[in-house]
């Protein structure tokens, strides 16, 4: 099966000219209607400010689409009926032409089959707490070791084990960058308590780790973590607190598995006030522009 192309998306990418892909979940669980929605729009245009074409994706009516319309766009942030889709639903939602949101997995797997190979998000998915148990782990983390996509985010959402997440990474063979700072970051934070494993200064530093990954026909992706700018930030202290309390609402109301993380992000949207929305916003904002600009960066070492 292929993937529908918009004709911006297409054309864009049959000229080598730099693509972003931009996932879909965050847009119908990852945040309250019509924030989600604004959201969307101004993240496509400050891909386009930075000189790359945005690829939104997403499935609707069962058909794998890179690249949407302002009708597409708020069909995913209004709709209910919008399911969460991970690689591992693809096939269903496919065969009953149902309407999907892509995480960064699918997103990840859809973006590699036509050919782009920057993806911008807000936070990574990986390692649960309590995994030891649960064995609850994001197949973000296994479809990073085996498609060739760069992933800018903010870090592992703080929600999840930061370390075992980084210590999984290790064992699959994924570069993790992390863009102007020796400590990897934690979505709403600047700071996670680890130490970044690679850092790099700047987009085209970034690009120029892309190109050797994969002239080393190594298979993985790469996780590129850029820190949620500084004015923007919620300590880590402060939202730690809020993190544990929404772990346990979760614990008391017996939520698990996928519908865990978007229960757990809007109980803390609750809990500080709206001002975890606010800094979700302004990463994803912050991530895009860097991720425009590696993108650019990475066709133009490409095209030597």
């Amino acid at each position: 099966m292929k993937v529908r192309l918009t004709e911006e998306v297409g054309v864009a990418l049959a000229e080598g000219r730099p693509v972003v892909a931009l996932e879909s979940t965050i847009i119908s669980h990852g945040m309250p209607y019509p924030d989600n929605v604004k959201m969307a729009t101004e993240v496509e245009q400050i891909v386009r400010d930075h000189g790359a074409v945005p690829a939104t994706i997403a499935l609707l009516d069962g058909v794998p689409r890179a690249g949407l319309s302002p009708d597409d766009l708020e069909l995913l942030a209004s709709d209910p009926e919008v399911t969460k889709v991970s690689v591992r639903d693809l096939p269903y939602v496919v065969a009953r032409g149902l309407h999907g949101a892509t995480t960064v997995a699918a997103t990840m797997r859809l973006a590699a089959m036509v050919g782009i190979r920057t993806f911008v998000t807000g936070g990574l998915g990986g390692v649960h707490r309590g995994a030891a148990t649960s064995f609850d782990i994001s197949a973000d983390l296994t479809e990073l070791a085996r498609t060739q996509v760069a992933v800018v985010s903010a870090g592992v959402k703080s929600i999840l084990d930061i370390g075992l997440t980084l210590e999984t990474l290790e064992t699959y063979g994924v570069p993790v960058l992390v863009n102007g700072s020796d400590e990897f970051p934690a979505f709403y934070s600047r700071s996670s308590g680890f130490a970044a494993p690679l850092r790099i200064d700047g987009p085209e530093e970034a690009a120029a780790v892309m190109r050797a990954t994969w002239d080393l026909d190594l298979p993985s992706g790469l996780v590129v973590a850029n820190p949620v700018p500084v004015a923007d930030e919620i300590p880590a202290e402060v939202i730690g607190r809020h993190i544990e309390q929404a772990l346990a609402d979760a614990e008391a109301r017996g939520i698990h598995g996928k519908d865990i993380t978007p229960f757990l992000l809007a109980r803390i949207v609750e809990l500080t006030g709206g001002d975890s929305l606010a800094t979700n916003i302004a990463l994803v904002r912050d991530n895009a522009a860097f991720g425009a600009r590696m993108a650019v960066s990475y066709a133009g070492r490409q095209a030597e």
